[in-house]
Order: C-alpha cells, then structure tokens, then sequence
C-alpha cells in the first residue's frame, strides 16, 4: 500500500481555517514530528528504567530541601500478627525531612514528573485535544510503529483482534498494579510498564506491516483513551461529497490506527497524528462541540460497542475508583482486621504470611513495605466489589432509563464519559498533590478546585442525560422515571469521591 502524499492546491490555503492548516502543517512535517517522538521515547525510558536500578528514596528524603518542617504520615509497618490476629493502629508519626542524595533526588523526580504530572495530564489531553496523544507523542505508538516498519510483516491473528482487550487489559493493568505498588515503587513501574512497551515493540515486529497494530487492539489504555475523544472539541472533519468527488486518483492515506478514513464518524479510534490532513481536499482539522460525538449524529453512524460501554461503567467508573479509594477508605481496613481475625480463630495462618516476591505482592522489607496474602486478597476483593457495586448500578439504572427513553442503553451510556473523565483525573492528581506537599507546597485551594470540577462531571453527565432522554421520549409522563435512574449512578459515583476527598 502506497503512502499518502498531502498535495494542497493553490485554491486550498485561502479557504482553510488557521486549525485546517494547523492540520495540514502535521501532514507536511511528519520529520518534526518523528523527530519529537524520539525525544519522548529516550526520555519515557529513562524514566522508567533508570529508577528502578536507583537506591529507593527513604520516607524522610525530600526532592527539593530538608528545611520544610516535619512532615507527618502514617507508618505502613501495621500488620497482622498471627498470636492475636489483630492489627496494630497506624501511628502518626513526625519526621524531619532531609536532603536527598543525587540519586534519591532522581528516582523522586523520576516518580513526580511520571505519576505526578505525565499520565494526570495525558488524560486531559485526550478529552481536549482528541488522542493527539497516541498519533505525535506516545513513546509506545513510535517504537511499535518504527518495529511494525521494519518486522516480519505478519497478518493480524483472530486473537489479536478479539474485541474484549480493551476491558481485559484495562482491568487486569489496574489490578495487578496496586497488588505490586505501581505508583510507590520503581521496579513495580518498570515491570508494567516496561512489560507493555516490550510487548509493543513484539507485536509491532510481528504484525502489522507499518502499522500500530498494539494501538488499536491491545494497549491497555487505547479503550479508555477511545471514550474520552469523545468529547474532545477538535476533531478530523470529513466531507464525503468532496471526498466522492476529487477529480483525481490518489494513494491511500497511511492510517497508523488502520482506519477508513473516508468513514471517519468521530475521534473515538483517530489518532490525531494528522497524516491525512488536506487528503482529497475533504480532510480538516476543525472546531466542534464537546458534545456533538454523544448527542449528535455520530452514534447513530458509529455506536459505541458493547465492550467499550461496560468498559466506561465497570472499568472506569468501577475498577478505577476502587483502585483509588483502597489505601483511604477505613472500610477496607476494617473488613480486612475482620478476615485476619476469622483466619486465626480457625488456625488458618498461612494467608498471614508475607509476600515471597515483589512482583507477586508487594515486598520491600526496608521501607517496612510487605504484603501478606490476606493483603493481596483484600484489594483484588475490594477493587472488584467496588466494580461491581458501581457498575452494575450504572449498567442496570442505564438500562432502565434507555428502555424508558426508547434509546440503544450503549448510546445513553456515553452520557457518563465526561464524570468518568473528570474522575480519573482527579483519582490520577492524588499522587501529584502527595508530592507537593512532602515538599511543603500549600495547597489550600485544593479541596475547592476537586469539589469544583467533580461538579463539572456531575452536571455535565447530567445534562448529556436528561438531553439524550427527553430527545427520546415522547411521552412528558416518562420523562421523569427515567431520568431518576440515571442520576442513581451519578449519586452514587459522587458521594464516592466525595468521601475519598473530604471525608476519609
């Protein structure tokens, strides 16, 4: 297959939009961007690796200074202890904290700029600016795509291709990091994280023939990525009368995502890179309303699937939140004293047992860190309980109210992604603000600026809702029934957050 080559015609320029030639300088300067991503691919590596091979940084150690005053936190050497089966009291204990050697200074930078500031602002990117992400700077997309370039060239195996990744992947990435400590630990990132970009470049070399075979079917994060460039208010504009009626034969546009370009509906599977920008004079980077993907035609041309709404309610919705709300919540505390307590009054004491592996469960005996079984099992039992308390109420309620509404329950469905989005934001943003204040940064507005935008998702959810709803009832008598349902799971999810936030 050839690769598209963007020609503009002299006519073009004067009737595109400064974002339309925004578009069209991508097409023309693949080499920029290339060359960008390169950058991005050493400097994603070197955050990943080069920590984990770094002494870990004590609880004292600061990044900055030791002259911020005491910081206080809870010591996480509580543990069961199989004579009485009870837990000891988290102590709050006051810490000075110190000047940290070169290399604490780098693994503590490594983890603030990776878990702080890069994957928090990446799920902002894709609900403003589409997956501009995945197309120009994702390290992942670049090496898969640069291996699938110079692989074997294989065909794409039925099993790679099987719809349900997205939610399995999803989950099981999730999961397995909070059982191994993905955000505190270097080596913990290394292994997942390293272990993706591994099986990116694997795939890429295998499959693919130049295209980003991982992207589109196995990255973890791509059906994810997929429901927030849903309301991205920019997108790949395409005129199919034009398209039909280009006077000329042209080459086919070299979609990295292995798209139909001529039947782009939506930003949900377009990675923004740009490539077919000014493709046929019918392709244009242009404005659009948040909105207009969930509310517009574009569920009716291309509905979301039914993998990728059960992702939106049990993964992001439920296994996230649970992922979040574990280290904070005193109930999961509280069942868990309960299961070491029924354990040890039947004699049962090897699930007590410390972690063999660090990547098994957690272990790192230096920091006092170290899982038990009991551990292990509480957080696979809680993450899930909370995915399937959160999400089947949304799935049911949904159900109820599309039915009420006479709408397709994926299609109302889609009304959740801006609290879903908002969310993971917010759930991602905690470790930013753990990091500034261990380096003594106030942050008094930020209870303010959280309450603040889990409103926004709140409403904005809301309205997607009761506008979806009310444009498929006819009948003013059912309007109301079906649009209780639907704030059920908006209640539900935001008493949630409130309680990680502002109660525990």
């Amino acid at each position: 297959m050839q690769t598209a080559t963007i020609t503009l015609y002299p006519r073009l320029p004067q009737l595109r939009t400064r974002l339309a030639r925004l578009g069209d300088w991508m097409a023309r300067h693949r080499n920029v961007i290339l060359a960008a991503q390169w950058v991005i691919v050493v400097f994603y590596l070197a955050l990943v690796a080069l920590p984990a091979f770094l002494p870990h940084p004590g609880a004292e150690a600061r990044l900055f200074s030791g002259d911020m005053g005491a910081a206080s936190f809870v010591d996480p050497a509580a543990c069961i202890t199989p004579a009485d089966g009870q837990t000891a009291a988290p102590v709050l204990q006051e810490k000075s904290p110190t000047v940290a050697t070169w290399r604490e200074r780098l693994v503590l930078l490594a983890q603030y700029l990776f878990w702080g500031v890069w994957w928090p602002f990446v799920i902002l990117s894709i609900m403003l600016m589409g997956r501009v992400w995945c197309g120009v700077l994702c390290p992942e997309g670049a090496l898969t795509e640069f291996a699938s370039r110079h692989g074997r060239g294989g065909s794409i195996p039925r099993w790679v291709r099987w719809g349900g990744w997205p939610l399995v992947a999803f989950v099981l990435t999730t999961v397995y990091g909070q059982l191994i400590s993905v955000y505190e630990y270097p080596q913990a990132a290394l292994l997942i994280l390293g272990g993706s970009t591994v099986a990116a470049v694997a795939i890429g070399w295998m499959y693919g023939k130049g295209k980003r075979v991982w992207c589109r079917y196995l990255c973890p994060v791509s059906g994810v990525f997929a429901l927030l460039a849903r309301i991205s208010p920019f997108h790949f504009k395409i005129d199919r009368a034009v398209w039909n009626s280009y006077p000329q034969r042209t080459a086919a546009v070299d979609c990295a995502p292995l798209l139909s370009v001529s039947h782009l509906s939506g930003m949900a599977e377009c990675h923004a890179c740009g490539r077919c920008s000014g493709h046929r004079d019918a392709v244009t980077l242009a404005a659009r309303s948040p909105n207009a993907e969930i509310l517009g035609g574009a569920p009716h041309a291309n509905p979301p699937g039914t993998v990728e709404a059960l992702l939106l309610m049990f993964g992001m919705l439920g296994v996230a939140i649970g992922a979040f709300q574990w280290t904070v919540n005193p109930w999961f505390v509280k069942l868990k004293q309960a299961a070491a307590e029924w354990l040890v009054a039947r004699d049962i004491f090897w699930p007590l047992e410390d972690s063999p592996a660090w990547w098994l469960l957690t272990r790192y005996p230096q920091n006092n860190d170290v899982f038990t079984w009991l551990d292990g099992a509480a957080i696979i039992v809680w993450i899930l309980g909370v995915s399937l308390v959160l999400g089947g109420t949304a799935l049911l309620a949904v159900k109820g109210a599309a039915k009420l509404a006479g709408l397709d329950w994926r299609r109302l469905a889609l009304g959740l992604v801006p609290l879903a989005g908002i969310g993971l934001f917010l759930g991602l943003s905690m470790m930013s603000a753990t990091h500034l204040r261990a380096e003594g940064v106030a942050l008094g507005w930020l209870p303010a600026f959280r309450a603040a935008l889990l409103a926004i998702g709140l409403l904005w959810s809301a309205w997607l809702g009761w506008r979806l709803i009310t444009a498929g009832i006819e009948s003013a008598a059912m309007r109301l029934p079906a649009a209780l349902l639907w704030l059920l799971p908006l209640a539900m999810i935001g008493a949630n957050w409130w309680l990680t936030f502002f109660v525990w």
